[in-house]
């Protein structure tokens, strides 16, 4: 399948000036429409195609510009944890192709890769070798899908995602996106693994992505705090992915509490920054995306 407007599209797109915006929570969505608790997302794609179709066409209905595949947890350590590390190459790309079979003329589709959960040697068993593998294996089903772009997203080690990077970089022609998660502690923001928004920008840029960020972990107002952090160490495109604030949890269920409303005035504050693309992480809702497009381009 051909990607939308070439590979490039993206790239052109923000060499012209463009704000693009990308979908809002996966998981949300999925929870609302089917999926059961400890139950594998991935196997979905294969398992339920109508509903991962309907994913991406609810998000590009909303105002997407991008919309990620069903793949986060797509690799082969988390796989294997289903009895599916076999299935890799099958998985991503059926996610691929599902989204792209939903994306309107000129919109575009990113891979998905979130964090394995394994440590390199030597603090873990995983090797480099076999993080290569299994994000070549995932970037090339990505490709072979149709996809535009891969996302390396939700990133707490720089190690683990510049690997990622590199391997998505140089196995196929896809745009390579990075986002790194921070929580916000006594010293100001770091990742898990005590990495700080600046050294992200450094590490990941240095590994080869084309566009570099962070997603997930924070409400809209720290996002802004961390953007503004990225954007004074590079000149090169961003990217954010707000969570709709914090969880809590409300009568046995995970809820967060950022309306669209609210959100939206921040969004118009990272867009003139700026930050080249805009879009949701937990908690999101295409409620959530409708009002960032109005908030960017009215």
């Amino acid at each position: 399948m051909a990607a939308s407007d070439g590979k490039r599209g993206i790239l052109d797109r923000l060499a012209n000036g463009d704000t693009l915006i990308f979908d809002g929570a996966t998981g949300t969505y999925l929870q609302n429409n089917g999926l059961e608790p400890g139950g594998s997302p991935e196997l979905m794609n294969a398992d339920n195609p109508e509903v991962i179709r309907g994913m991406a066409k609810h998000y590009f209905d909303a105002g997407s510009d991008i919309v990620l595949t069903n793949t986060f947890g797509g690799n082969k350590f988390m796989l294997e944890r289903y009895g599916a590390g076999d299935r890799l190459f099958e998985l991503n790309r059926l996610a691929a192709e599902h989204a792209r079979a939903a994306a309107p003329e000129g919109k575009f589709v990113a891979g998905s890769i979130g964090p394995t959960g394994e440590f390199i040697e030597p603090l873990g068993t995983a090797t480099e070798d076999e993080l290569y593998e299994t994000f070549s294996e995932m970037s090339k089903a990505f490709e072979a899908g149709g996809a535009d772009a891969v996302m390396i997203e939700t990133q707490l080690a720089i190690e683990e995602a510049a690997i990622a990077v590199r391997a998505a970089k140089e196995t196929t022609d896809l745009v390579v996106m990075a986002t790194m998660v921070f929580d916000k502690g006594p010293r100001g923001y770091f990742t898990m693994m005590g990495v700080t928004p600046e050294q992200a920008v450094e590490g990941l840029e240095e590994a080869g992505a084309d566009i570099v960020g962070t997603n997930c972990g924070n409400g809209i107002e720290r996002m802004v705090e961390i953007a503004t952090r990225m954007r004074a160490a590079t000149d090169k495109y961003l990217v954010v992915q707000s969570n709709a604030g914090l969880p809590i949890i409300k009568k046995g269920e995970t809820c967060y509490l950022e309306t669209p409303e609210f959100m939206a005035k921040y969004y118009r504050e990272l867009a003139e920054l700026p930050i080249n693309i805009l879009g949701g992480c937990c908690g999101t809702t295409a409620d959530h995306i409708r009002a960032l497009v109005q908030s960017v381009r009215a």
